[in-house]
């Protein structure tokens, strides 16, 4: 693991986004939340939390970070038949929350898939990526092409 300890401490943000695609009739269950399962937005929501909180027991090497913040947010985009997910982490300390908010959104994607596959197996998870990252040496970072999602 890499030695962070001669790193200052400071405010650290990164955000991650994922797109879920399905069929209309997996994306109608979901906005009308008949969903058999449950609330989908809801459950995933909570599971991306987690799946951030719990970053270091999942990706190997990672540091184990006090998180500030992790908000999980779910929107559909009827016109591309998807959920976007975007995970916002925060937190104050000597390494990044990239990791984080990736597994966050990912966790969150694949929650979404889990609760909709009795209707669509066929459910893509697409273009999973880092948008914006903050604090520390390297400053601030923003994705330069336009995101897909």
């Amino acid at each position: 693991m890499v030695d962070v300890g001669d790193k200052a401490v400071t405010s650290r943000t990164a955000v991650a986004e994922s797109l879920v695609v399905m069929s209309s009739a997996a994306l109608e269950q979901v906005i009308a939340g008949n969903n058999k399962k449950g609330d989908v937005f809801a459950t995933a929501r909570i599971a991306g939390i987690q799946a951030a909180k719990r970053t270091a027991d999942l990706i190997p090497l990672c540091h184990t970070l006090l998180l500030s913040s992790v908000k999980v947010t779910l929107e559909v985009l009827p016109e591309r038949h998807a959920v976007r997910i975007e995970c916002r982490v925060r937190t104050s300390g000597q390494t990044g929350v990239e990791m984080e908010a990736l597994t966050g959104a990912s966790l969150a994607a694949l929650t979404v898939y889990d609760m909709c596959k009795a209707v669509d197996k066929g459910i893509r998870i697409e273009n999973t990526a880092l948008v914006v990252k903050t604090g520390g040496a390297s400053g601030e970072w923003h994705r330069q092409e336009a995101s897909d999602i």
